[in-house]
């Protein structure tokens, strides 16, 4: 087991939502502190066991992620089944005993749960899955893309707020950019399935096609979606107006994820 964890947390990954929590912290405390690294490890484990459940034959059935063979690969399936249930346990587990303050590892505990749950990615998992096959919609896109992806990475940009021990408003405000990045973050993901290489992405390009699943490239086509992907990354900026110049690593961050090739 604890090769196969090695395994997964190791791979070459992008680690933005990890990011996300210590830039957020820093942002609005003036520096990263052990809470915000321990709510970063956190979440990061949470996204990892999605990603090995994710390419489980029953959900994507992928042989590669994050440049190297994926968990059922190097390993069997019934270790990667376990592999991922170990890193969500293991996250609310670091929550819980490494936070020193009770308080905030409530709010931390709670905020990770709702946004990975069945009111969160699981839903825009599940929504995913019954999408393949059928014709989809922009709303349908927009229930998906929100629930699977964007609300990890508004979810990782609130960890980062109350570690930082901000206010209501301010949780607000990280809340929104970070929804707004994780939406224009999943419609670059979907364009690069279509445009990139298996070589670039580290996992299996032209999957979503193959498995006829409901993607923006496939439902309004490669030119509006990076539209959307251009606008949605604005708002993103336009909410950090309130922060002034000490944002900038998060505005840099939106207009950067626009131009990435993997």
């Amino acid at each position: 087991m604890k090769e196969a964890l090695k395994h997964t947390l190791e791979g070459q990954g992008k680690r933005l939502r990890s990011a996300l929590v210590l830039w957020c912290c820093e942002l609005l405390s003036g520096k990263v502190n052990h809470d915000a690294r321990i709510a970063a490890a956190a979440i990061e484990m949470v996204h990892t066991y999605s990603l090995v459940h994710d390419d489980l034959p029953a959900m994507d059935d992928d042989d590669f992620r994050r440049g190297q063979l994926t968990c059922h690969k190097r390993f069997d399936e019934p270790t990667a089944i376990l592999t991922g249930d170990a890193l969500l346990t293991l996250a609310f587990e670091i929550l819980a005993k490494q936070i020193a303050e009770p308080r905030i590892a409530v709010r931390l505990i709670g905020q990770l749960a709702e946004a990975a749950g069945p009111a969160g990615m699981i839903a825009g998992q599940m929504a995913d899955m019954k999408a393949e096959n059928e014709k989809g919609t922009e709303q349908l896109l927009q229930i998906i893309h929100t629930n699977k992806t964007a609300k990890m990475f508004s979810c990782a940009c609130r960890m980062g707020a109350i570690a930082a021990e901000a206010g209501e408003e301010q949780i607000e405000q990280m809340g929104t950019y970070g929804l707004k990045i994780g939406l224009s973050f999943q419609i670059a993901d979907d364009i690069l399935d279509v445009c990139g290489s298996s070589e670039q992405l580290g996992k299996t390009a032209g999957k979503d096609a193959a498995a006829d699943k409901c993607t923006y490239p496939a439902v309004i086509g490669l030119e509006k979606s990076r539209q959307l992907e251009s606008k949605l990354a604005d708002e993103a900026i336009a909410a950090l107006e309130p922060f002034g110049p000490k944002a900038d690593t998060l505005r840099q961050l939106a207009a950067a994820l626009l131009k990435r090739t993997k």
